[in-house]
């Protein structure tokens, strides 16, 4: 089982990145998929995340408007879309997924989640 995070990179401030991460080894249906991310010092954040079926989506408030997660089933893949990038934004970004099918509980914090990927770097420059 595992998620592999790409798509990271070094973006101008208002630019834009696409995040992907693709999920092997497990019915990726079966799984609430979530972003969060970890800039140096700190702890690790919510971003987004979506239920099993994409039923539900989640964002931080700090990102509400500028970012957008989906998913692609066919793919095994779970996406990141973030526009008008800004410096304070500048992390490492994982994504991480728990087996939660047929509900619309979906969680914020890390703990909720059981399987993470290794995460993706996102640098913004001024």
């Amino acid at each position: 089982v595992q998620l592999q995070a790409s798509g990271g990179g070094l973006v101008q401030t208002g630019g834009s990145l696409r995040l992907h991460c693709e999920a092997s080894g497990l019915i990726f249906t079966n799984y609430a998929m979530g972003w969060f991310r970890q800039a140096p010092g700190k702890e690790r954040e919510f971003v987004a995340a979506t239920t099993w079926n994409d039923g539900k989506r989640l964002y931080a408030d700090s990102v509400k408007g500028r970012v957008t997660i989906s998913r692609d089933d066919a793919k095994n893949t779970v996406y990141l879309q973030m526009n008008s990038l800004k410096p304070e934004k500048t992390a490492v970004y994982y994504c991480a997924g728990r087996r939660s099918p047929y509900t619309l509980a979906l969680g914020t914090t890390a703990m909720w989640y059981d399987l993470w990927g290794q995460g993706t770097q996102v640098t913004v420059s001024s």
